[in-house]
C-alpha cells in the first residue's frame, strides 16, 4: 500500500507541540475589529489546543 500524502493545507494551519497536543489559531481576528471589545481580541489572539472528535481527523490528514 502506498504511504498516506500529508495534507498540505491543515499542515500549514496547525502545530505539534512536543507532548503532541495539536495547537490552532482562533479565527475572526483579522478584520472588523473596531466593534471587538478589548477583551474578546486579546482571547483571538492566543492560540487554541484542538480536543474532540476532530482531533484524529487532523492527526490522519497530518499523517501521525
Amino acid at each position: 500500500m502506498p504511504k498516506m500524502k500529508t495534507h498540505k493545507g491543515t499542515a500549514k494551519r496547525i502545530k505539534i507541540t512536543p507532548n503532541g497536543k495539536l495547537v490552532r489559531e482562533r479565527a475572526f481576528g483579522n478584520h472588523i475589529l473596531a466593534k471587538k471589545s478589548k477583551s474578546r481580541k486579546r482571547n483571538i489572539k492566543t492560540p487554541a489546543i484542538v480536543n474532540g472528535k476532530i482531533k484524529g481527523n487532523i492527526k490522519k490528514a497530518l499523517g501521525i
